[in-house]
C-alpha cells in the first residue's frame, strides 16, 4: 500500500453502534482526485466524517501518507489534512482575509498571532482561488459562491496535501461550479493536492475525478475510473430511478417521454434537434425523429424521448429501408420539423433532403428552425 498516500483498510462506519456502510476499501495516490457518489442518504458524508475523525469509526483503519489517522495528533493532522464541510459557517465581525487566515493557526503559537510568512500563505492562497479582491469585504454579506472560494482559500491556507470536501458545489451556480472545480484541479495537477470529496453532480464527477467510488446499500459497490464505473445501466440501477433516462456516455439526464403514437416527426441531426425534441416532451407531444447516425449529438436525447427513432451506423450512407422506414412515420404524423439548413445539401444530406421534400409535397413541412 506504500503507493497509496490515503487508503482505508476494513473501515466501518455507523451511528450508535450501529453500522451504515461496512468494509469500505477506498485508495487515493498524491496528487489524485477520488469523488464519492450516490443516493442521499447513503452514507457519503458519514464516510467522509468518519475518515477525519469528526465520527469514530465502528471499525477498520484509515492511513495517511502511511499513518493511522487515529493516532495523528490534531496539529499534525492539520498540517497534513484540511477540510470544506458543507454546513454555513457564520463568523462574526470577519473579513474574508481574517476568515483565510484562520488556516494558519495549526502553525502559530497559543496566542494565534501571524507571522510575516504566515500573512504570505494567507495572500497566496487567497490568489490561488481568485479571491483577493473579497480580503477586506466582510465574510457575511458575500454571496454563496464567494464564501465557498473563501472556505477553500481557508483550506488551502492550512498547506495541506489531502483536502476533504463533503458537497462543495452545492451552494453554487453553474459558473461558481465550474470555477471550484477547476481549481480544485488545477491544484491536484501544480500542487500535488489530494483531494477527496463527496458531489452529486454526476457529469462534473465524471470530468474531473480520477477514481470514483459508489456508494450504495451497506458497501462500497464500484470502486474505479469514471471509464469503469460509468457504463451502460449502471447509473440509474445505482440511483434506483424510476422515470426518466440517464446516458452514461455524454452525462445526458431527461425526463420520461411523451406517451402515444408519434404526431409530430422531427428530420434533425448534428445537434439542431434537441431542444425540439425536448420542447415537444414539455408540450407533451409524441413525435418520431430520424434518420438519425448512432454517433450524432441529437441521438441520445432521441433515443430517450422520441416514441420512435429511425437510426443508421455512423458515417454510413442511408439505407434506402431506413429512408423508407422515415417516410411510412411521416405519413402518420400531423407535422413535419426539419431542423437542418444547408446540411441537406449533398454528401450524407441527400437522403434527408429527399425526406424533407417528401413531407413537403404532402404539405406537412411547416417549420424550418
Amino acid at each position: 500500500m506504500e503507493e497509496f498516500y490515503f487508503y482505508t483498510k476494513g473501515l466501518t462506519v455507523g451511528y450508535h453502534g450501529v453500522p451504515l456502510i461496512k468494509e469500505v476499501e477506498l485508495r487515493l495516490k498524491r496528487g489524485e482526485i477520488l469523488t464519492l457518489i450516490g443516493p442521499n442518504g447513503a452514507g457519503k458524508t458519514t464516510i467522509l466524517k468518519s475518515m477525519i475523525r469528526q465520527l469514530e469509526p465502528l471499525g477498520g483503519v484509515v492511513y495517511l501518507d502511511g499513518q493511522n489517522v487515529q493516532k495523528i495528533s490534531g496539529k499534525d493532522l492539520a498540517r497534513k489534512l484540511s477540510v470544506v464541510l458543507t454546513n454555513r459557517v457564520h463568523p462574526e465581525m470577519m473579513t474574508c482575509k481574517d476568515v483565510v487566515a484562520t488556516g494558519r493557526y495549526p502553525y502559530t503559537g497559543k496566542f494565534g498571532v501571524l507571522s510575516k510568512e504566515d500573512h504570505r500563505i494567507v495572500d497566496e492562497s487567497m490568489r490561488l482561488v481568485h479571491i483577493q479582491e473579497l480580503g477586506p469585504r466582510d465574510f457575511s454579506r458575500i454571496s454563496d459562491g464567494q464564501k465557498q472560494r473563501v472556505m477553500l482559500a481557508r483550506a488551502l491556507c492550512q498547506k495541506p496535501e489531502l483536502i476533504v470536501l463533503d458537497e462543495p458545489t452545492s451552494f453554487l451556480d453553474i459558473r461558481y461550479k465550474l470555477e471550484f472545480l477547476s481549481i480544485l484541479q488545477n491544484l491536484s495537477r501544480t500542487k500535488n493536492l489530494s483531494v477527496l470529496m463527496s458531489l452529486h453532480e454526476l457529469d462534473l464527477a465524471g470530468r474531473i475525478s480520477d477514481k470514483i467510488a459508489c456508494i450504495h446499500g451497506d458497501c462500497v459497490e464500484r470502486f474505479g475510473t469514471p471509464e469503469e464505473i460509468f457504463t451502460k445501466g449502471y447509473i440509474p440501477q445505482l440511483y434506483q430511478m424510476t422515470a426518466g433516462s440517464y446516458d452514461e456516455l455524454t452525462g445526458n439526464l431527461e425526463l420520461p417521454p411523451a406517451e402515444g403514437k408519434p404526431e409530430v416527426f422531427v428530420i434533425g441531426g448534428a445537434g439542431s434537434g434537441t431542444a425540439v425534441y425536448r420542447r415537444l416532451q414539455r408540450s407533451g407531444i409524441p413525435f418520431a425523429t430520424g434518420v438519425l447516425w448512432q454517433n450524432d449529438l441529437d441521438y441520445p436525447s432521441a433515443k430517450a424521448l422520441a416514441a420512435e427513432v429511425v437510426e443508421e451506423k455512423a458515417f454510413s450512407r442511408i439505407r434506402p429501408e431506413k429512408l423508407q422506414r422515415a417516410k411510412e412515420l411521416v405519413d402518420g404524423c400531423r407535422e413535419v420539423i426539419c431542423t437542418l439548413g444547408e446540411e441537406l445539401e449533398g454528401g450524407l444530406g441527400t437522403e434527408l433532403k429527399e425526406l424533407a421534400e417528401y413531407a413537403g409535397l404532402q404539405g406537412k413541412l411547416k417549420t424550418y428552425v
